[in-house]
């Protein structure tokens, strides 16, 4: 008897991110006078921070949030897919700790049975940095997002590898004033906090209102009752982060922005919008607005909505007309409750959103603009888009009746040089560097974004998927998040849910990555269910966990919407190396999954895990399509640098030819996730003494690895497109086997050294690049010729460099804003006289900045270099270095950046500055 296909239909909507600069707003002091404020406010608190590292000395008794288990060893080097072990239970026995008097933070996201009582007290109420008249003159002065580890110093002896060896740990103190305008008396006024690393407790005015332990999520808090109008009030957060918390870097820091948000008390309930579109053609949609209205005075109020639907143009502009609008019924809303508005509206010829280059990512605007009589007291923005999204389990991802193999990357969150501190420019280069190799999606890896990222896939037309959870019960590190899992994931997987739902560019939800409970039958289905059951209350996306061990028969598998593999698709530890080991061996699993779960769309949710350092080319070359990187087999112990000929992997990976294969044998799977699109900080696998990961397609900063143009021929097919490997300057060489491999969009080439034919070779099925492993070196020209369909397509040549002379600098881009945020980075090359880039350079590169700007970074992509990011003078990694600039905030005019270095002549990039008013803050 047949199964019937099942098929995953999700269509979608974005919530408002705000994220532009906002101006000075009526009644804030910079506003220069006191005037009835707008219904709804948001004012950006990054500004007039101080930080202090460390605690005070004889007052961090109590202030913990709970009792942590013993950290007796710091163990590095573990295998990434180990078995994560059980929890070790541990007990307060009576010690004084946070944890009562945080729990009750989560409540606004939880039903009513299972929130937390506050105790009473105030707990570190007298601690000397709560306390409005503390002296904090001496300590420094941040803006936010702040980072306080990646300034460094590296700590290079040591087991701190798997955290990217950045003092990322410790005691962190954050205190600012705030200005509270005399018209904002009786608003509800909330604190919202994007990211803090970790174990955050905030005290207003020296009371301890709430926190959070999860450094990744976003969550709220209400000061109302704590916050004084027209007078000036004192912050104070105290962050936690322990060690031994993360497989890589968590960074460390209120790492994502700060806000105020100010209402009415008669306001929309902020998280409770969701914008469906249940149906999306070309021709018609209909577009659902749900959400809740909240009294918070004592007597009851009859509210009336209005709901409208407006085009969001390109440059971020609301439309001057709605699309559609309709009045909602009025509705009476007791004193301090809720009550639910529901509206279907329908849009004639909508634009629909969907990813390049096929489709387009249009975007609305739904408006909810509440009144008390004729008074408006709430405007509501949800940014969403329309779109029908299908999980198939034959056809795959289906995005507005189009197929769209999912061509992916997953990413951490870091940014290079830049750290957890998130930076939208930093983020955008990242994605439109991913883009212009074919990506078209993203998986957050292991953690949920900042909410600027999932902003900017929206409006760029990248497919999300958004995970939320890297451990659950058992852990994987000694102090991660299993510790708080069962108090914490319904609220952690709430506020995600709530805040992500209504982004156009997410398409499934990630619940776990490599969960421990795979091992466990009845744990795996209890917490899966769990979890499913709770984005269900949520949302309609489907639900999916990534699984590197779990089998076809097991029971968390069948808890799942769609099928996520990590690397069991193409097989894990096959060659014959690994027979007899205790590590996980188990043969391809895409036809044994299809065959249980007929039903359900399949991917790779994480592929390849291929190895290599930008440049660096080692010899011999293995024969084979793939090979785990060992000593003299892509390896170099002594140097820590891994084979670029993008042929070796962690030992439970493959190379992308082997995944490209079996994605082709297996037409029914949706599509794969690379391991990683970017190297990372920490968890540097094969040498755990170096600083950053060798996974990554683009290097740390941001410079392609060879790889890069093998996923660009596959993913870019039409591209006209061929890429020579390796280098040709290689003194001492001559004459020996200097293997020569090719990735071009073509599908025949032809190679010449200096002139003379090394043959014509055209792709067999199966094969992805072309191989000459036979030519012997000197020195001179590689020229490849590509063909298509027997027609010329593309060529590329090397040459061999002589002695360097010069240096060659590009910016990113030759105008920024100067708004204190935006950031030019500058790549620089050795050359020789001619042009030819010098490959192997190591000298020392020293940036200077004429002009109001200052350098924030530099890097090279060496997975080993220790030097600090903030550094004006780093060596060349293969040739290349970057420096990151930025505008002095309200500045004007030209700067020019200088690289010099000895012996060759330098290099200057002119940037123009546009002035920008900073982001405004009371």
């Amino acid at each position: 008897m047949s199964r019937p296909r099942l098929l995953l239909h999700v269509s979608l909507a974005t919530l408002l991110v705000a994220s532009v600069a906002l101006p000075a707003r009526a009644g804030d002091p910079a506003a220069g006078q006191d005037t009835a404020p707008a219904p709804r406010e948001r004012r950006l608190l990054d500004e007039g921070w101080r930080f202090h590292l460390g605690e005070a000395d004889g007052h961090g008794a109590g202030l913990a949030y709970d009792v942590r288990p013993v950290l007796e060893d710091s163990e590095d080097g573990k295998d990434a897919d180990a078995q994560p072990d059980a929890a070790q239970a541990v007990q307060a026995d009576g010690q004084d700790v946070l944890k009562p008097w945080i729990l009750p933070t989560a409540n606004y996201l939880l039903p009513e049975a299972r929130r937390h009582a506050r105790p009473s007290g105030n707990p570190g109420g007298t601690h000397p940095f709560v306390q409005p008249g503390f002296d904090d003159s001496g300590w420094q002065q941040v803006s936010l997002p702040h980072d306080w580890a990646i300034a460094g110093p590296f700590l290079v002896d040591g087991p701190h590898g798997g955290m990217g060896r950045l003092p990322s740990w410790g005691i962190g103190w954050y205190r600012r004033t705030l200005d509270i305008p005399a018209s904002d008396q009786g608003r509800r006024l909330t604190l919202e906090i994007e990211g803090a690393m970790s174990y955050a407790a905030v005290w207003c005015n020296g009371q301890l209102m709430g926190g959070w332990p999860y450094g990744y999520s976003s969550w709220e808090l209400d000061l109302s009752d704590c916050l004084r109008a027209g007078a000036s009030n004192q912050l104070a957060i105290r962050l936690d982060n322990p060690p031994a918390s993360a497989r890589w870097y968590p960074g460390a820091g209120l790492y994502r922005h700060v806000w105020l948000r100010s209402t009415q008390r008669q306001h929309v309930v902020d998280g409770s919008v969701r914008v469906t579109s249940p149906v999306a053609t070309p021709g018609k949609a209909q577009v659902r607005v749900r959400g809740e209205l909240r009294n918070d005075d004592p007597a009851p109020r009859t509210l009336r909505t209005d709901i409208a639907l407006f085009v969001l143009e390109a440059d971020g502009r609301i439309a001057d007309r709605p699309v559609a609008q309709a009045a909602l019924p009025p509705a009476r809303v007791a004193g301090g409750a809720t009550a639910a508005f529901d509206r279907l509206l329908q849009v004639d010829q909508p634009r629909l959103w969907g990813p390049p280059p096929n489709q387009q990512p249009h975007r609305y605007v739904a408006v909810a603009t509440v009144r008390d009589g004729a008074r408006v007291v709430d405007r509501h923005e949800t940014r969403f888009g329309i779109r029908d999204v299908r999980f198939d389990p034959t056809g795959g991802l289906q995005v507005n009746g189009e197929r769209v193999q999912l061509r992916g990357v997953n990413n951490h969150h870091d940014l290079g040089a830049l750290g957890a501190a998130f930076n939208r420019r930093a983020a955008e280069r990242q994605l439109q560097i991913l883009q212009a190799m074919g990506t078209n999606a993203i998986r957050m890896a292991h953690n949920p974004p900042a909410p600027e990222l999932l902003e900017l896939t929206d409006r760029m037309g990248l497919l999300v998927v958004d995970e939320v959870f890297d451990s659950w019960e058992m852990k994987k590190t000694p102090l991660d998040f299993h510790l708080v899992f069962p108090e914490w994931h319904e609220a952690d997987l709430r506020a995600m849910l709530r805040r992500d739902r209504n982004h156009p560019s997410v398409v499934l939800w990630s619940i776990g990555n490599e969960v421990g409970e795979q091992y466990s039958e009845a744990d795996g289905r209890r917490i899966a269910r769990t979890l499913r059951g709770i984005v269900r209350e949520e949302d309609e996306r489907p639900v999916t966990a990534a699984m590197n061990y779990a089998k076809p028969d097991m029971s968390l598998p069948a808890e799942l919407d769609v099928i996520s593999l990590n690397y069991q698709g193409e097989g894990i530890r096959q060659q014959a190396e690994f027979e007899g080991t205790e590590r996980i061996r188990t043969p391809p699993q895409y036809d044994a999954f299809r065959a249980r779960f007929p039903d359900k769309a399949i991917l790779g949710s994480e592929t390849a895990s291929t190895l290599s350092s930008r440049g660096s080319f080692l010899f011999p070359v293995t024969p084979l399509a793939t090979s785990p990187v060992r000593q003299g087999q892509g390896g170099d112990e002594q140097v820590h640098q891994v084979s670029a000929y993008e042929l070796y992997a962690v030992d439970f990976g493959v190379s992308p030819d082997v995944v490209f294969a079996a994605q082709d044998r297996h037409p029914f799977v949706a599509g794969e996730f690379v391991w990683t699109g970017f190297d990372y900080l920490g968890e540097p696998t094969p040498y755990y003494s170096s600083r950053s990961s060798y996974s990554g397609i683009i290097d740390l900063a941001g410079f392609p690895k060879d790889r890069y143009y093998l996923y660009q021929a596959r993913w870019r097919p039409d591209l006209p497109m061929a890429h020579l490997l390796p280098h040709w300057t290689w003194p001492g060489r001559e004459g020996e086997v200097t293997p020569v491999h090719v990735f071009t969009s073509g599908d025949e080439a032809e190679l010449f050294v200096n002139g003379v034919s090394q043959g014509r070779q055209r792709k067999a099925p199966g094969q992805y690049r072309l191989r000459w492993d036979a030519v012997r070196y000197q020195p001179g020209e590689l020229r490849v010729q590509a063909w298509r369909d027997g027609k010329p397509w593309a060529e590329d040549r090397v040459r061999t460099a002589q002695e360097a002379t010069r240096l060659q600098a590009e910016a990113d881009r030759t105008m920024i804003s100067a708004d204190g945020r935006d950031l030019a980075f500058i790549s620089v090359q050795v050359r020789d006289a001619s042009g030819q880039a010098v490959p192997r350079d190591a000298r020392a590169i020293r940036f200077r900045v004429e002009g109001p700007a200052e350098l924030l970074a530099t890097d090279n992509g060496d997975p080993t270099d220790m030097t600090a990011f903030p550094s004006p003078v780093r060596n060349a990694f293969n040739g290349k270095v970057l420096a990151i600039v930025r505008a002095l905030p309200g500045a004007s005019g030209r700067v020019h950046v200088h690289a010099e270095a000895q012996g060759l002549a330098p290099a200057v990039v002119a940037i123009q500055l546009q002035p920008g008013p900073m982001e405004a803050s009371p």
